[in-house]
Formats: C-alpha cells, structure tokens, sequence
C-alpha cells in the first residue's frame, strides 16, 4: 500500500531533539541526581517509573536501548533514537523481513541499519535481549508476566506495562517510553502533533461524529457461530474515541466486569448488537468472510450489516496492522483508515 502521507510529525520531532541537543547538554547527558519526584518530573536521571510489574529505577540516562515486545521500539524511532534490538515483526509483515513498513522508513530517515531483531515466535528471546547489553528494556505495552519481567530486569532495567496487559493506549506508550530514555518533552511534543494530524483528517469526515462502533477480532471463515469483539480494555477500541466517535453500550457494558482486551458472544445473542452503527474488524482481501457473514441466517441480521455498514480490514496485511494504533503507524495508516470508515458511516441512516 502506498503511503498517504509524509511522516511530518516525525520530521518535527527529530528537528526538535537537534535543537534541544545543540542547546542543551541535559539533553545528552545526565544531570545531577536528585529526589526521586524531582527527577520523574524533570527528565533527570537517578528515574523511578512505577508500572503494573513494580518499581523501575534507571540509574543514569540509557544510550543502549533494547525493545520487546509490540510497538516499543516506534517511541524511541520516532524521536531519533535507534534501538539495539527490538522485536520483529510478527503480524502484517507482507515482505517477511521482520520490519513494518512505517519502521522501515523511519530507519530510512535516520540513515540507520537494521536493529538486532528478536524472534519472539516462542515468546521473549532472553538470551538475545541480553546479547545487546541493554541500559533499559522499554515494554510499556507488552504482555510481560511477572516472571517474564523479573527475567528481564537481571538483564536491565525494565518499564512496563502502566495498568494491564496489552492496554496501553497510544499516548501512553509515547509518554512511558520516552520518559524513560530521556525524552519525556519531545515525547509530548510528538503526542501533540499526532493529536493536530489526527484533528485535520477526521475534520474531512463530519460524518463520523457519533456513530458508534466496534472493532470484531479474528474470525474464522469456516465457523461464524461466535462474534469477537475488542473491550474497552483494548486500544483499537479507544482509538475510535480520537476519531470522534464512540463506544456503543453493548460493548461498553460488557467491557465493566472484565479486564480482558476482547470478548465473544454467540451468533444466538447477536440481537445486543443493535446499537453499532458501523462494524469494522479484520477480513480477507478477497471479501470472503464479509461475504459468509451477510449470508449467515444469525449475522446477516445485524443492523450494521443488513444495511452495509461494515469495512474490514485486510488481515495480515500493514493496513490491518495499523489498525492498533502505535507512534508510527497512526501517521501511516490515518487518512486510509479515517477515509474508509467514513464510507461506512455514510450507510448509516
């Protein structure tokens, strides 16, 4: 897919950590230690960052930086720093060299090679981690178990996950990540500049305003008796809220007494349904599944999809990927994305 647009935000970002490196030697260097609280909100290192997993302390601001795990590695990317190692990709690598194609330009950008790359097929490769003598292992939004984090912490030190597993929105794995290497200010810089972006693109489509919607996880082609849907909990849910539109009760209430990222229903309940405005989720290049759903007797009765108010997205390809929204590829995929569930919100009456 070709890209909407340039990565202006990113460029922005760079321009602003040069500046900040010509006039300021606490941009790279550490400053004196001082009380902790003092150091949390002031970037200087001695660090302590609380998270799920525990405490972090980062003794002196990380020149080697190692990622696991979804996403991390775009935060430091994003604002010029290259990581040592960092996870490979494991879904929407259309050309299997392990690298998104947002990544790929941003290395591009920054006339870097190719990080150390971490197979984590089997889960974190902890020996490879370790092999990249890390000063941090940033994983704000990961799925890290505990003993996956004590593991990871005889390595470096380790910042997690804020409240749950694989929960972490966008700006938050922004403002961890970079407060932990440094760079809390250019980090909210960045968030600032994404949010005008993400501004300007939903503006086209007042359209979307209010509809509601929800986010179908996988589902298989050959069994459409159960309907996965993405919680509140999840962040391809929240991101919906950035586009100005919003949660309908049925997921919203479901979402209450669960910290789970996604729930199913049977095909038998669908009818809680009736208040989605617009159904997006991941299908198949070819319509197929779109297809076996509007001519499943139970499915097709959903309003969103009697009416055609559905797009999904094509699964493990970087559009679907996308998707999840992440400090690179909300820049790649945003006027695609918006274009596309603007077309659906256009059959709601």
């Amino acid at each position: 897919m070709k890209r909407p647009r340039s990565l202006r935000i990113l460029t922005v970002a760079a321009a602003l950590l040069a500046l900040a490196s010509c006039g300021s030697p606490t941009a790279t260097t550490s400053e004196s230690p001082g009380p902790s609280a003092t150091a949390s909100a002031t970037g200087a290192f001695p660090m302590t960052i609380k998270h799920a997993l525990g405490t972090t302390t980062i003794p002196a601001k990380p020149e080697r930086v190692a990622t696991v795990n979804w996403a991390n590695h775009e935060a430091p990317l994003a604002l010029g720093v290259v990581p040592v190692g960092m996870a490979a990709a494991n879904f929407g690598d259309d050309d299997g060299d392990g690298l998104l194609p947002w990544v790929k330009e941003r290395l591009e950008e920054l006339k870097a090679e190719t990080p150390v790359l971490f197979d984590e097929t089997d889960g974190i490769d902890f020996e490879a981690v370790a092999d990249t003598k890390p000063d941090v292992i940033l994983a704000a939004y990961s799925g890290l178990t505990q003993q996956d984090y004590d593991t990871l912490s005889d390595i470096a030190p380790v910042v997690a996950y804020p409240d749950a597993a694989w929960a972490t929105p966008w700006r938050e794995i922004l403002r961890m990540n970079s407060k932990a290497i440094g760079l809390a200010a250019e980090g909210d810089q960045l968030i600032a500049e994404i949010e005008g972006d993400i501004s300007a693109a939903v503006a086209k489509y007042p359209q979307l305003k209010g509809k509601s919607i929800m986010f179908m996880t996988h589902v298989d082609p050959n069994d459409v008796s159960q309907v996965g849907f993405y919680t509140t909990h999840d962040t391809r849910t929240l991101f919906f809220e950035d586009l100005g539109l919003t949660i309908p009760g049925s997921i919203a209430e479901a979402s209450k007494d669960t910290d789970k990222f996604a729930l199913t229903r049977s095909a038998e309940q669908i009818d809680v349904f009736d208040d989605v405005d617009i159904i997006t989720g991941y299908g198949d290049e070819k319509g197929e599944l779109l297809a076996k759903i509007r001519k499943d007797p139970l499915l097709s009765k959903i309003p969103a999809v009697k009416r055609g108010s559905v797009y999904l997205l094509p699964d493990s390809k970087p559009l679907g990927t996308a998707a999840n929204p992440t400090p690179l590829s909300i820049s790649w995929v945003l006027e695609d994305y918006v274009k596309a569930l603007a077309e659906a919100a256009d059959k709601v009456t």
